[in-house]
């Protein structure tokens, strides 16, 4: 497949080469094959070349992919209003706030304005710690947030944390496995190399099925009625993930998860009509399907199967507190009433922020498509969130 997309610089082509031959090298050490979450994971997170520890633009309109945060600090001073409401309301939550992934720091910047300005500076959290993998990214924050002296980061989750969670497309960014349902049974599709053609080729990565294990197929609800030729994403790391998110809370004897991300329960996830899975690359705001493209330079993720969260924190422990719509969640959050500080009667500052909140809340954009759950331990959300709760659907 010919793709028609923007042209990388020659730096930038020079840094996939390397990453190429990295992952290429790694694969013949590996008799010729590596998982998909293996590759993936190199993709994002090999140091100083992967797409998230290299030095090139991620976020916004000069990067590959825009996040709610970078739309409108609307979407930040809600979640502070929201935090600091569950941080009130649960005595048993430490005034703290830790988010995991935290981009450019966007998010923690406006949540942290927000709750240094006017009667909100009263409610600021004694810390805000954030968990970031990412070298290059850290280095990023720590600029953008260098006014907020609360802020710690963190190399990967502490044993025990009490208060509220964040993260906001942090799931999707999880390395997934694939697996693919053959004629005698399901195969897990990983990465192998054609061969060389020359002696400076390190040959192209190609897809290559092996018999999968049965326990990657356990997350698939009637897996054995999809046809043959399905093809689609298991999310074990994400699981792990969650396993370790429950551990942590249950040490800190109280807490809530908030995750915001795109994705579908399982009943919806693994329909027949969605046969060719949900991973997909972001490169300068191009869409496409081909993860082999410029390894290192574009985005690589795929949709959230919330159910296997869900089931994932509720084995170990914590409770589901809500499941619902990014639209549904961010106006019981009261995004509607923060709009309205500013008179709608100023049309030059009004509109464009409520244009910047239509884009969180329509169906048409991101308040469908996107979905939040919310798990914990020791505490509750407020009622009102209970009207548009989707639970049952997980």
């Amino acid at each position: 497949m010919q793709l028609q997309l923007p042209e990388a610089s020659i730096e930038a082509q020079r840094a996939s080469r390397l990453l190429h031959n990295l992952i290429a090298t790694e694969i013949r050490r590996q008799d010729g094959w590596i998982s998909f979450a293996r590759y993936m994971e190199l993709l994002l997170y090999a140091p100083d070349l992967g797409y998230y520890s290299g030095g090139a633009e991620k976020l916004g309109k000069d990067g590959d992919f825009t996040t709610a945060p970078e739309i409108t600090p609307l979407f930040g001073a809600t979640l502070a209003h929201l935090a600091t409401e569950l941080l009130d309301s649960t005595p048993a939550l430490q005034p703290q706030i830790l988010e995991f992934g935290a981009g450019s720091g966007q998010l923690a910047h406006d949540i942290l304005t927000e709750l240094t300005s006017g009667a909100q500076s009263a409610r600021m959290p004694q810390a805000y710690y954030i968990v970031e993998l990412s070298a290059e990214l850290r280095a990023r924050q720590q600029q953008k947030l260098r006014d907020f002296p609360q802020v710690q980061w963190l190399d990967r989750l502490p044993e025990a944390f009490s208060g509220v969670v964040l993260g906001n497309e942090v799931l999707d960014a999880m390395p997934v496995e694939l697996v693919v349902r053959g004629a005698d049974g399901w195969l897990q599709r990983g990465v192998g190399l054609t061969e060389a053609a020359t002696a400076d080729d390190d040959g192209q990565f190609v897809y290559m099925d092996r018999p999968a294990d049965p326990s990657l197929i356990a997350q698939i609800p009637d897996a054995e009625s999809l046809t043959v030729g399905h093809l689609t994403e298991v999310h074990p790391v994400a699981i792990g993930f969650m396993r370790s998110l429950a551990a942590m809370l249950k040490a800190g004897q109280g807490g809530v998860a908030i995750f915001l991300d795109y994705g579908f329960p399982a009943a919806e996830y693994y329909l027949q009509q969605r046969d060719q899975g949900t991973l997909m690359c972001h490169y300068r705001h191009h869409a496409h399907p081909d993860p082999f493209y410029l390894p290192g330079l574009q985005d690589v993720t795929a949709h959230v199967d919330f159910t296997a969260m869900a089931v994932a924190a509720l084995d170990n422990g914590l409770d589901l507190l809500g499941y619902t719509s990014q639209a549904a969640f961010l106006l019981e959050a009261g995004i509607g009433q923060l709009l309205l500080r500013t008179p709608p009667e100023n049309a030059l500052q009004y509109l464009p922020q409520a244009n910047a909140m239509q884009k969180l809340v329509s169906p048409a954009e991101m308040g469908e498509l996107f979905k939040v759950l919310v798990v914990g331990i020791g505490a509750e959300l407020p009622e009102r969130f209970s009207r548009h709760d989707r639970s049952h659907r997980l």
